[in-house]
């Protein structure tokens, strides 16, 4: 797993600093998505979950949303994919994929692509925290390798 430093993701992070963080986790597996809200709700924050990048897409939560995480392997739209057209539209969201069949060449893509972290599942909760500080604390300001 890699840390990636991204100015863009400052925005966002400002933006809900009074508030507790949303996160939003797009993730098609049910058991695995609720598992990771009551996760992110036990760790302070404001979690909403959506069974595909289109319900993410089309909520009214793309804006308020201070952390993405999302599945790679999803149908219809990837989790690469849903963070490459949310910077397209200007919503440079910190991202955190995660993914159960890892290869270098999704890994190296998705990091270049401005990823903040990609984690194998099942994800380590410590390397999620990490990967949580560095997108919501230093807004993605993070130099850590994994």
């Amino acid at each position: 797993m890699l840390i990636r430093r991204r100015g863009g993701f400052q925005r966002n992070c400002q933006r809900r600093h009074a508030e507790k963080p949303l996160i939003a986790v797009v993730e098609d597996n049910r058991f695995f998505r609720e598992s990771m809200g009551r996760l992110m709700k036990s760790l302070g924050y404001t979690a909403e979950p959506f069974a595909s990048a289109a319900d993410f897409l089309a909520s009214n939560h793309v804006t308020e949303t201070t952390c993405l995480i999302a599945d790679v392997h999803m149908p219809a739209m990837t989790g690469v994919e849903l963070h490459r057209h949310l910077l397209d539209a200007g919503h440079a969201i910190p991202t955190i994929l995660m993914t159960a069949y890892p290869n270098d060449a999704d890994r190296v893509r998705a990091l270049d692509d401005g990823v903040l972290c990609y984690l194998r599942k099942p994800v380590d909760e410590q390397q999620l925290r990490q990967c949580l500080r560095a997108a919501l604390v230093s807004g993605g300001s993070s130099d850590e390798n994994f």
